[in-house]
């Protein structure tokens, strides 16, 4: 009879099924894992991803704006508004609901870091790499017809492939599709590029600007902020076209320092409405150098990269002239109304104009001031609201090339058409978003009507929805009835609202950051 050892024993026992269980269970949450990610690549609308994307980042954000201390031990602003500042940094949109100078540098950190992941260029480049993703999982590069051309190819140029005067692209046996992929490829390669420099070059440039103007300097060394800190921070708000600033009264501070001033505005203008533009420019110029088939499928095909901000050339002049037309009649009017008011009060003309040229910039998407927005003419603020409501895409005379963002996208199935055409429009949904916020704060509206005007109401949610985050603010000395505890703060006039209302507020910030996904509805509604 033969004995068995007692290690072999145990070593027949661990190899029992329940160690082959570890496995199979990794094996199923690996299917289950790769069958999600195939639904949310291919099935799932972009709309939700973007808003679940949106709306889990920023809940990221306010868990840690809230675990970090914040500057000053004394100040303990409610958990909503911690969230409302990290969705209104995500969303780009700076409504301010807390002090800015009440964070800390850690939680400057984190609002800048919130500020770079929901930045349009960013998320341009997240879309792209989603599109070649997608092409590799739809398309295989090299199907049999390209591998028999590549022979052939290949058999009549031996000669030339020895001496290397060849080049790759000539005898790749790239099809159409494969040399979209490699457009689109590369086209994520120029944007990075092209996030990466103005970054880097926007910090660099604050950050000297700093060290050589003593005035400048001592702002930042009388509120006790790293000038490090405040470099990266406004550079990214600038060029994510967010607009919060350290500084409790933004930019209103720095409104002497016409250089800083003008680099802000470069940052912004590259950031949003002059991107397509410049990133056109871009592509043109590397085409002209490199000559490479890459760039020239992109101005020739640009309708099939699938990518909104590459525009056809005359439609990205077109863009670029209309952003510098909406500015020029911003200047001119901020100029013959606001010449002498209180806001530029202390400044030559030369710093004026700077400040007005600042001002016009910021009132389309940026939302930083240097001036007090609810001293501003009406006339102005009426302006203001229109610029704030047009998207970054507006330009004059749109082009019917067929080629453009808004041509492709006309196409689709019946379903998509109808559910486009049973929409409200942008603007109906705003109206019905300032009815709630008048429901809301309707005890507010009654008692303190100077502060909680229907226009100052206007102005909040049309600001919120361009994701600008210009405000009236809110004045102790407008209180028609003082009750005496009043404090004067530096937070938007949102920081005022009830919790119903603010949350209203968040959810326009959030259809204002994904409006491009609202731009054909209301078509069933006819005027007339």
């Amino acid at each position: 009879m033969e004995v068995v050892p007692a290690h072999s024993k145990s070593h027949i026992n661990f190899r029992s099924p329940l160690h082959l269980q570890p496995p199979s269970f990794i094996s199923s949450f690996r299917d289950f894992a790769v069958s999600v990610y195939q639904f949310l690549l291919f099935h799932a609308n972009p709309l939700w991803i973007q808003l679940c994307y949106f709306f889990f980042v920023s809940s990221i954000g306010f868990l840690l704006l809230k675990i970090l201390p914040m500057r000053d031990a004394a100040s303990k602003p409610e958990d909503f508004d911690l969230f409302f500042m990290a969705v209104s940094a995500n969303t780009v949109s700076s409504m301010v609901a807390v002090e800015m100078e009440s964070f800390s540098n850690s939680q400057l950190v984190i609002l800048t870091l919130l500020m770079l992941v929901g930045g349009e260029v960013f998320t341009s480049i997240v879309g792209l790499q989603f599109t070649m993703i997608k092409l590799e999982k739809k398309e295989t590069p090299y199907n049999k017809a390209g591998i028999e051309l590549s022979s052939k190819v290949l058999a009549e140029v031996p000669d030339q492939l020895e001496l290397g005067t060849v080049e790759s692209g000539a005898i790749s046996p790239e099809s159409g599709s494969d040399l979209r992929y490699n457009s689109i490829k590369h086209l994520g390669f120029v944007v990075l590029g092209y996030f990466l420099v103005f970054h880097v070059t926007g910090y660099v440039l604050i950050l000297v600007y700093l060290s050589l103007i003593p005035s400048a300097r001592a702002v930042l060394e009388g509120k006790g902020i790293h000038f490090h800190t405040f470099s990266i921070f406004t550079m990214v708000s600038s060029f994510t076209n967010c607009g919060f600033i350290p500084t409790n009264e933004n930019m209103m501070v720095f409104k002497n320092c016409s250089g800083l001033l003008l680099m802000i505005v470069v940052q912004i203008l590259a950031g949003n409405t002059m991107f397509p533009s410049f990133l056109r420019l871009v592509i043109w110029i590397l085409k002209k150098h490199t000559k490479r088939q890459e760039y020239d499928y992109m101005v020739r095909n640009h309708g099939e990269m699938g990518f909104d901000h590459l525009l056809p050339g005359p439609h990205a002049v077109l863009l670029a002239l209309t952003v510098l037309g909406f500015v020029l009649v911003q200047l001119i009017l901020f100029c013959c109304l606001e010449w002498r008011s209180e806001g530029l009060d202390g400044l030559n003309p030369y710093r004026k104009i700077v400040g007005s040229l600042f001002q016009s910039v910021n009132s389309r998407h940026a939302g930083e001031s240097i001036v007090d927005i609810s001293t501003v003419s009406p006339a102005i603020l009426v302006l203001y609201v229109v610029m704030m409501y047009l998207p970054p895409c507006t330009s004059f005379i749109p082009l019917g090339d067929g080629n453009g963002p808004s041509e492709r996208k006309e196409g689709g199935s019946k379903r998509k058409n109808l559910v486009q055409n049973l929409t409200l429009s942008q603007l109906s949904i705003l109206a019905i978003f300032v009815i709630i916020i008048c429901i809301t704060e309707r005890k507010k509206l009654s008692e303190d009507p100077l502060n909680f005007s229907f226009l100052n109401i206007v102005i909040e949610v049309i600001s919120a929805f361009g994701n600008v985050g210009f405000s009236t603010g809110y004045s102790c000395k407008r209180q028609l009835k003082p009750t005496g505890q009043c404090v004067d703060t530096w937070v938007g006039f949102s920081g005022k609202w009830s919790t119903e209302g603010k949350l209203t507020l968040i959810a326009v910030m959030l259809f204002g950051r994904l409006k491009k996904f609202s731009m054909g509805g209301g078509r069933a509604w006819k005027l007339g």
